[in-house]
């Protein structure tokens, strides 16, 4: 919660003239006419519960105030397209779009559908390069240790994590080393005390059948060797020179600025500069080196850290670019993780969404807003941790809802990752927790369907979870938000409320063979029952 409050405390405060401070007053503004029946998606993958939009929705692109992926990107499924090098803001109306954007803002019609739409932007705007992120984390769950430890990172807790999930029947992947495990942002060294043998401990967890991640961010704590050796280097963001420091010397320090984030106050290494980059990518490598760990979970390079009034190495850097420039480090570690990106899309890196709590409603907002990814060239995608991120939902004496974990699960299973952070023996009792295993169990057969659309993204940048209006054009179903496509063929309708018993779902034309082994005839809507352990799927057939 702390992280979701700090994040909502910095966009009440962001500039209302933040262009004008870089100095982007050539704005163009532009009106386009709504089609009748048109629908548009875009620009800010946690808005997808939004989408396709309605009368009244706004969003500015600049600063990217969600705190999630984001693109410059807007699609309709009449096969139109809008595009912009650059952040625009958009308001939506019964019958016109207002845009205000750079002069780079390109409109344009390209087909007949979204598919079309999605399809030339990815080719024309973010061609895939043909790599994907490291197979692992499509082909098995993925586990952090942030709801179990929170910053309470140690090496024996972190061992008796990982033979916890052997031990009780979970198969090994990647195993998250969350916040905290390090001596101090930036100073990128296992803490001694909590960690006497770090490379014990990786050795260990890699004989288990684990890779293992490090969570990082681009924060640099002060009164520390690291800031002040990064201070005189000019490593950070700086204040305007006008701006003193009471009581340092500001010649030594450069006039480093401190920025507020969700754990405290710290420097923020300016990417800008090609000697920050180089330094940050030679500590990552260390940890490679010198400990043998797998990759990274990149995490706080959201836009609202880094204030346009802030000096940096270039001049005239928007803070969605500064977010981009965080991100480009990940393409040098195919073993990633992003939260926060900017202009990413079709590039081999995992995409997170945005942290979510132990609720209903946050559940009912994974499967529009990881098809929102998808749609904006985000493909391989991550829809947060089973059952919640929040760690204060899981704190003691807070109530834990068992059936709500197992329906997280499920919406889990057939999505392209799959990621566990509470431990579900820990908190589930035995019928619950065979509900999960068996959502685990629906998973390995659909593995091999992933992993060749994983491979595929990366080759024609075609999102690997699909909307029922990108698969099946104009058939009414734009609204369909509980309800997605495994690729082209594989329709999944998942539980998404509590004790709910059965369930509605639209099937689209053709023949489709469900989970139960009956056989279905499409363009049809169907009632389902559902039991703990069932998930609906149903793969196409003809």
């Amino acid at each position: 919660m702390l992280r979701k409050v700090v994040l909502l405390t910095l966009i009440i405060l962001y500039s209302d003239n933040k262009r004008d401070q870089l100095g982007h007053t050539n704005l163009k503004q532009e009106k386009i006419q709504i089609e009748a029946g048109e629908k548009w998606w875009g620009g800010a993958v946690n808005d997808g519960v939004k989408m396709p939009f309605k009368d009244g929705y706004n969003y500015d692109m600049f600063g990217n105030l969600q705190g999630n992926q984001a693109q410059p990107l807007m699609l309709s499924n009449h096969g139109r397209v809008i595009w912009s090098e650059h952040p625009f803001n958009f308001t939506i109306s019964d019958d016109e779009i207002l845009i205000v954007g750079n002069e780079d803002l390109k409109i344009s019609k390209q087909g007949k559908n979204l598919k079309d739409a999605f399809s030339f932007a990815s080719r024309n705007y973010f061609p895939p390069n043909g790599k994907a992120p490291d197979r692992l984390l499509f082909e098995k769950p993925q586990y952090n240790t942030w709801i179990e430890l929170i910053y309470d990172q140690n090496q024996a807790d972190i061992l008796k994590y990982a033979n916890a999930i052997i031990d009780n029947g979970f198969p090994p992947g990647v195993l998250m080393i969350d916040d905290n495990w390090q001596e101090a942002y930036g100073k990128w060294k296992f803490h001694p005390e909590r960690f006497p043998s770090p490379k014990k401990m990786i050795k260990e967890l890699h004989q288990l059948g684990f890779k293992v991640m490090l969570w990082v961010c681009p924060f640099v704590s002060p009164d520390t060797d690291i800031f002040r050796s990064g201070a005189k280097e000019e490593l950070f963001l700086k204040y305007p020179a006008s701006q003193s420091v009471a009581g340092y010397p500001v010649p030594y320090f450069k006039n480093t600025a401190m920025i507020g984030w969700w754990n405290g106050y710290s420097a923020l290494l300016d990417f800008s500069n090609p000697k920050s980059t180089k330094w940050f990518k030679g500590e990552l490598q260390y940890l490679i080196d010198e400990y043998k760990v797998d990759g990274f979970k990149l995490d706080a390079g959201d836009a609202v850290f880094y204030p346009p009034w802030l000096v940096s190495h270039q001049s005239n850097i928007s803070p969605n670019r500064h977010t981009e420039l965080f991100a480009q480090i990940g393409l040098d570690f195919p073993l990633n993780e992003y939260r926060a990106t900017w202009k990413m899309a079709g590039k081999p890196l995992a995409q997170r969404l945005r942290d979510k709590g132990h609720n209903w409603n946050d559940l009912q907002t994974l499967i529009p807003n990881i098809t929102a990814q998808g749609l904006m060239g985000y493909a391989f995608t991550c829809p947060d941790m089973i059952g919640g991120g929040e760690f204060n939902s899981f704190l003691e004496n807070n109530e834990i809802d068992q059936e709500l974990i197992v329906r997280s699960a499920q919406v889990h299973a057939l999505m392209p990752m799959m990621q566990f952070s509470v431990a579900p023996w820990r908190i589930l009792n035995k019928e619950h927790l065979e509900s999960v295993k068996k959502a685990i169990e629906v998973r390995k057969k659909f593995t091999p369907t992933i992993l060749k659309l994983a491979e595929e993204a990366a080759k024609n940048g075609q999102p690997i979870v699909r909307t029922l209006e990108y698969v099946f054009p104009n058939s009414g179903y734009e609204g369909i938000k509980d309800q997605f496509l495994l690729g082209d063929d594989i329709l999944v309708a998942p539980a998404l409320s509590k004790k709910q018993k059965k369930r509605k779902v639209i099937l689209p034309k053709g023949r489709w063979k469900g989970f139960d082994g009956k056989t279905y005839t499409g363009d049809n809507k169907i009632e389902v029952r559902l039991e703990l352990s069932t998930i609906p799927y149903f793969q196409k057939i003809q």
